[in-house]
């Protein structure tokens, strides 16, 4: 029988990371909604011109559902989805690593992508129950 506690829980490193995933999710969605030109700026790829303003509504968009999503599955401690869920969010911050190098972003720029995708696998790795039981589905 195995004893060991895998729940999601206030304590735990994983809760406090991918919490702050989600918020800082939730933040990029207003920033986004806010001043698309400067936020386009921000990721690396600039606006071709002011109309272009409703893709980056359309990443706004994007970027509250994830943190509406962290948010519900944190709130119902579903512990081994939010750890899918930050594995499988690496796609994202790798290719805009890949996409803002492309188009001649700075370098810190394109640094704090790959960060984020480093970040995003710790995090999964440390949501992960380790010794724990799979359930049969």
């Amino acid at each position: 029988m195995n004893t060991q506690d895998t729940s999601l829980t206030i304590k735990s490193p994983g809760f406090w990371m991918v919490a702050l995933g989600g918020l800082l999710m939730a933040v990029n969605a207003v920033r986004a909604f806010n001043d698309p030109s400067a936020f386009a700026t921000y990721l690396g790829l600039p606006l071709a011109a002011p109309g272009d303003a409703a893709l980056i509504h359309i990443y706004a968009l994007r970027a509250l559902f994830i943190a509406l999503l962290v948010g519900g599955l944190l709130v119902t401690k579903q512990r081994r989805a939010l750890a899918l869920l930050s594995a499988c969010a690496v796609v994202m911050p790798v290719g805009d690593a890949l996409l803002t190098s492309a188009a001649g972003a700075p370098t810190g720029t394109v640094l704090r992508h790959t960060a984020i995708a480093i970040y995003l696998l710790v995090t999964a790795f440390a949501l992960w129950p380790r010794g724990a039981k799979v359930d049969a589905a």
